[in-house]
């Protein structure tokens, strides 16, 4: 995660959010065929609120998770798309369920209304 985006998603879970934090969260592993997918961080809401990591994780079979993007611009096509994938790609990684959560300082009045059907919480 970059420095500006780090305390942005913290502030969401501090504030927001309740479970243990799991930041850069490997959604995909690299493989031949594949390259890595991390999102900007993981959060269980059913665990204990802490700070963990992927050791303390490995798997989100069975789990409730919050997918968390992060970018400290504008809302744009590339960080809905990572919303969007990344919450299939914790389905693929057995979640029993997701919630994704886009997080960024400015809102663009083209996309924004696209969101519209989604639940979309602004603060």
């Amino acid at each position: 995660m970059s420095k500006h985006e780090t305390p942005l998603t913290e502030c969401f879970w501090q504030t927001c959010a309740n479970g243990a934090f799991l930041p850069e969260y490997p959604l995909v592993r690299r493989g031949s065929e594949c390259a890595q997918r991390l999102v900007d961080a993981v959060i269980l809401p059913d665990e204990p609120h802490r700070r963990a990591s992927v050791i303390d994780y490995p798997s989100l079979a069975g789990r409730n998770v919050i997918v968390v993007q992060t970018k400290c611009g504008r809302l744009g096509m590339y960080l809905m798309g990572q919303a969007l994938f990344s919450a299939r790609l914790a389905l693929t990684c057995g979640a029993a369920s997701v919630r994704s959560i886009l997080l960024c300082r400015f809102s663009d009045s083209a996309l924004f209304p696209l969101l519209k059907g989604l639940a979309v919480l602004r603060y």
